[in-house]
Protein backbone atom coordinates (compact mmCIF):
# COMPACT_ATOMS: atom_id res chain seq x y z
CA UNK A 1 0.00 0.00 0.00
CA UNK A 2 1.52 3.09 -1.05
CA UNK A 3 1.54 6.34 1.11
CA UNK A 4 -1.49 7.96 -0.85
CA UNK A 5 -3.72 4.95 -0.33
CA UNK A 6 -2.43 4.82 3.28
CA UNK A 7 -4.11 8.69 3.46
CA UNK A 8 -7.02 7.42 1.82
CA UNK A 9 -7.94 5.08 4.08
CA UNK A 10 -7.29 7.51 7.37
CA UNK A 11 -9.41 10.27 5.68
CA UNK A 12 -12.02 7.79 5.48
CA UNK A 13 -11.63 6.65 8.83
CA UNK A 14 -11.82 10.48 9.95
CA UNK A 15 -14.77 10.78 8.05
CA UNK A 16 -16.56 7.69 9.67
CA UNK A 17 -15.62 8.79 12.95
CA UNK A 18 -17.21 12.27 12.13
CA UNK A 19 -20.28 10.99 11.17
CA UNK A 20 -20.73 9.30 13.90
CA UNK A 21 -20.21 11.96 16.66
CA UNK A 22 -22.45 13.89 14.39
CA UNK A 23 -25.01 11.19 14.70
CA UNK A 24 -24.97 10.95 18.49
CA UNK A 25 -24.93 14.18 19.38
CA UNK A 26 -28.00 14.86 16.98
CA UNK A 27 -29.59 12.24 18.54
CA UNK A 28 -29.51 13.81 22.02
CA UNK A 29 -32.77 15.51 20.44
CA UNK A 30 -34.24 12.52 21.50
CA UNK A 31 -37.21 13.33 19.98
CA UNK A 32 -36.07 11.78 15.76
CA UNK A 33 -38.22 10.98 12.86
CA UNK A 34 -35.21 11.13 10.74
CA UNK A 35 -33.19 8.61 9.42
CA UNK A 36 -29.30 9.64 8.42
CA UNK A 37 -28.80 8.58 4.77
CA UNK A 38 -25.59 10.28 4.09
CA UNK A 39 -22.98 12.73 5.83
CA UNK A 40 -19.89 13.19 3.78
CA UNK A 41 -17.74 16.36 3.54
CA UNK A 42 -19.67 18.20 1.14
CA UNK A 43 -23.31 17.36 2.38
CA UNK A 44 -25.92 15.12 4.52
CA UNK A 45 -29.02 13.61 3.08
CA UNK A 46 -32.13 13.00 5.96
CA UNK A 47 -35.17 10.78 4.93
CA UNK A 48 -38.50 11.37 6.80
CA UNK A 49 -41.35 9.78 6.80
CA UNK A 50 -40.48 6.10 5.03
CA UNK A 51 -38.31 7.53 2.92
CA UNK A 52 -41.07 9.98 1.19
CA UNK A 53 -39.89 13.52 1.84
CA UNK A 54 -35.94 13.97 1.86
CA UNK A 55 -33.53 16.87 3.09
CA UNK A 56 -30.15 17.82 1.68
CA UNK A 57 -27.80 20.11 3.71
CA UNK A 58 -25.11 20.91 1.89
CA UNK A 59 -22.08 22.11 4.11
CA UNK A 60 -20.10 25.30 2.87
CA UNK A 61 -16.84 26.32 4.84
CA UNK A 62 -15.70 25.67 8.60
CA UNK A 63 -15.79 28.54 10.66
CA UNK A 64 -13.24 29.60 12.95
CA UNK A 65 -13.87 29.54 16.38
CA UNK A 66 -17.26 27.30 16.82
CA UNK A 67 -17.08 23.51 17.18
CA UNK A 68 -19.41 20.65 16.27
CA UNK A 69 -18.56 16.92 17.09
CA UNK A 70 -15.41 18.38 18.39
CA UNK A 71 -14.26 19.66 15.05
CA UNK A 72 -14.27 23.11 14.02
CA UNK A 73 -18.09 23.62 12.63
CA UNK A 74 -19.27 24.45 9.06
CA UNK A 75 -21.40 27.26 7.70
CA UNK A 76 -24.05 25.19 5.75
CA UNK A 77 -25.29 26.90 2.41
CA UNK A 78 -28.63 25.90 1.67
CA UNK A 79 -30.88 22.93 2.81
CA UNK A 80 -33.09 21.37 0.22
CA UNK A 81 -36.28 19.11 0.64
CA UNK A 82 -37.96 16.73 -2.19
CA UNK A 83 -41.14 14.76 -1.60
CA UNK A 84 -40.54 11.06 -3.16
CA UNK A 85 -44.39 10.52 -2.75
CA UNK A 86 -45.97 8.83 -5.46
CA UNK A 87 -49.78 11.05 -4.98
CA UNK A 88 -50.90 8.66 -7.80
CA UNK A 89 -50.41 5.55 -6.14
CA UNK A 90 -50.62 6.92 -2.97
CA UNK A 91 -53.78 6.82 -0.47
CA UNK A 92 -55.19 10.44 -0.03
CA UNK A 93 -54.40 10.12 3.56
CA UNK A 94 -50.74 10.20 2.54
CA UNK A 95 -51.49 13.03 0.30
CA UNK A 96 -52.71 15.12 2.69
CA UNK A 97 -50.14 14.38 5.03
CA UNK A 98 -47.31 15.23 2.56
CA UNK A 99 -49.21 18.45 2.17
CA UNK A 100 -49.13 19.89 5.66
CA UNK A 101 -45.56 18.72 6.05
CA UNK A 102 -44.55 20.74 3.12
CA UNK A 103 -47.01 23.75 4.00
CA UNK A 104 -44.94 23.69 7.08
CA UNK A 105 -41.90 23.70 5.50
CA UNK A 106 -42.89 26.92 3.23
CA UNK A 107 -44.28 28.78 6.09
CA UNK A 108 -40.68 28.61 7.29
CA UNK A 109 -39.39 30.42 4.64
CA UNK A 110 -35.75 30.77 3.42
CA UNK A 111 -34.26 27.40 6.16
CA UNK A 112 -30.48 28.60 5.17
CA UNK A 113 -31.13 31.80 6.62
CA UNK A 114 -32.01 30.21 10.01
CA UNK A 115 -29.79 27.16 10.16
CA UNK A 116 -26.94 29.07 8.63
CA UNK A 117 -24.07 26.82 10.34
CA UNK A 118 -24.03 22.96 11.60
CA UNK A 119 -24.92 24.11 15.37
CA UNK A 120 -28.78 24.79 14.35
CA UNK A 121 -29.05 21.21 12.76
CA UNK A 122 -30.61 19.54 15.51
CA UNK A 123 -33.37 22.21 16.35
CA UNK A 124 -34.05 22.36 12.82
CA UNK A 125 -34.03 18.69 12.72
CA UNK A 126 -36.46 18.79 15.70
CA UNK A 127 -38.77 21.12 14.14
CA UNK A 128 -38.92 18.93 11.09
CA UNK A 129 -39.46 16.01 13.19
CA UNK A 130 -42.56 17.05 15.70
CA UNK A 131 -44.89 17.86 12.52
CA UNK A 132 -44.04 15.05 10.47
CA UNK A 133 -45.13 13.31 13.80
CA UNK A 134 -48.20 15.17 14.13
CA UNK A 135 -49.05 14.62 10.45
CA UNK A 136 -47.95 11.03 10.57
CA UNK A 137 -50.28 10.70 13.51
CA UNK A 138 -53.33 12.34 11.58
CA UNK A 139 -53.21 9.97 9.03
CA UNK A 140 -53.49 6.90 10.83
CA UNK A 141 -56.54 8.87 12.30
CA UNK A 142 -57.70 9.08 9.13
CA UNK A 143 -56.91 5.41 7.97
CA UNK A 144 -58.84 4.60 11.03
CA UNK A 145 -62.03 6.73 10.42
CA UNK A 146 -62.14 5.15 6.84
CA UNK A 147 -62.09 1.64 8.09
CA UNK A 148 -64.20 2.03 11.42
CA UNK A 149 -66.33 5.37 10.68
CA UNK A 150 -69.33 3.42 10.21
CA UNK A 151 -69.30 2.41 14.57
CA UNK A 152 -69.85 6.06 14.45
CA UNK A 153 -72.55 6.29 12.09
CA UNK A 154 -69.87 8.04 9.83
CA UNK A 155 -70.85 7.07 6.14
CA UNK A 156 -67.75 8.47 4.00
CA UNK A 157 -64.07 10.33 5.16
CA UNK A 158 -63.36 11.86 1.72
CA UNK A 159 -60.03 14.50 1.59
CA UNK A 160 -59.54 17.42 -0.51
CA UNK A 161 -56.80 18.83 -0.88
CA UNK A 162 -56.31 20.12 2.91
CA UNK A 163 -60.03 19.59 3.84
CA UNK A 164 -61.55 16.76 5.23
CA UNK A 165 -65.39 15.94 4.74
CA UNK A 166 -67.23 13.84 7.06
CA UNK A 167 -70.76 12.67 6.13
CA UNK A 168 -72.59 11.47 8.79
CA UNK A 169 -75.88 9.59 8.62
CA UNK A 170 -78.17 8.30 11.37
CA UNK A 171 -82.10 7.07 11.13
CA UNK A 172 -82.44 7.17 14.83
CA UNK A 173 -81.66 10.79 15.08
CA UNK A 174 -83.12 11.46 11.61
CA UNK A 175 -80.06 13.01 10.66
CA UNK A 176 -77.47 13.42 7.80
CA UNK A 177 -75.24 16.20 7.66
CA UNK A 178 -71.49 16.90 6.18
CA UNK A 179 -68.84 18.28 7.99
CA UNK A 180 -65.77 19.85 6.42
CA UNK A 181 -62.66 20.13 8.92
CA UNK A 182 -59.84 22.58 7.19
CA UNK A 183 -56.40 21.28 7.85
CA UNK A 184 -52.88 22.76 8.61
CA UNK A 185 -49.64 22.12 9.68
CA UNK A 186 -50.77 23.04 13.24
CA UNK A 187 -52.88 20.55 13.59
CA UNK A 188 -53.92 19.17 16.10
CA UNK A 189 -52.87 22.36 18.27
CA UNK A 190 -55.16 24.58 16.64
CA UNK A 191 -58.96 24.67 16.73
CA UNK A 192 -60.28 23.54 13.53
CA UNK A 193 -62.09 25.94 11.17
CA UNK A 194 -65.60 24.01 10.03
CA UNK A 195 -68.78 24.34 8.01
CA UNK A 196 -71.34 21.59 8.05
CA UNK A 197 -74.23 21.20 5.68
CA UNK A 198 -77.17 19.82 6.72
CA UNK A 199 -79.27 16.96 4.55
CA UNK A 200 -81.76 15.53 6.44
CA UNK A 201 -83.40 16.68 10.15
CA UNK A 202 -82.21 19.91 12.39
CA UNK A 203 -77.92 18.85 13.44
CA UNK A 204 -76.95 22.07 11.34
CA UNK A 205 -73.97 24.71 12.45
CA UNK A 206 -75.24 25.54 15.63
CA UNK A 207 -75.54 22.18 16.87
CA UNK A 208 -71.70 20.75 15.94
CA UNK A 209 -70.37 23.85 17.23
CA UNK A 210 -71.31 23.40 20.76
CA UNK A 211 -70.04 19.58 20.43
CA UNK A 212 -66.67 21.22 19.33
CA UNK A 213 -66.54 23.65 21.67
CA UNK A 214 -66.08 20.81 24.31
CA UNK A 215 -63.48 18.72 22.21
CA UNK A 216 -60.23 20.50 23.20
CA UNK A 217 -56.98 20.19 20.83
CA UNK A 218 -54.71 17.79 21.03
CA UNK A 219 -54.06 14.04 20.97
CA UNK A 220 -55.95 12.43 18.50
CA UNK A 221 -57.98 15.49 18.03
CA UNK A 222 -59.97 14.55 14.95
CA UNK A 223 -60.88 10.78 16.33
CA UNK A 224 -62.04 12.86 19.86
CA UNK A 225 -63.77 14.87 17.50
CA UNK A 226 -66.14 12.57 15.84
CA UNK A 227 -66.49 10.19 19.05
CA UNK A 228 -68.48 13.00 20.54
CA UNK A 229 -70.19 13.77 17.64
CA UNK A 230 -71.83 10.45 17.51
CA UNK A 231 -72.15 10.23 21.23
CA UNK A 232 -74.32 13.92 21.38
CA UNK A 233 -76.02 14.19 18.15
CA UNK A 234 -76.87 10.50 16.52
CA UNK A 235 -77.72 8.16 19.67
CA UNK A 236 -81.61 9.44 19.26
CA UNK A 237 -84.05 11.63 17.76
CA UNK A 238 -83.54 15.44 18.37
Amino acid sequence: MDAEDELDLAEMEKLKNTERVCLEILKKYDFTEWELMEWSEQQAVFSFLYDSVMLTVVFGPSIDGEFFAARPSRSIISLDFESFLDEEQAPPSSCLVQKLIFQFIESRGRWQEKCSTLLYLPQALFDISLVVSRCKILGEELEFLQRWGAKFHLLETDIKGTEVKLLFSSSVAFAKFELTLSLSHDYPSAVLPFRVQTHTGNIGEKEIAAVLSRVPAGHLYLQRIVTLIHQDLLQGPR
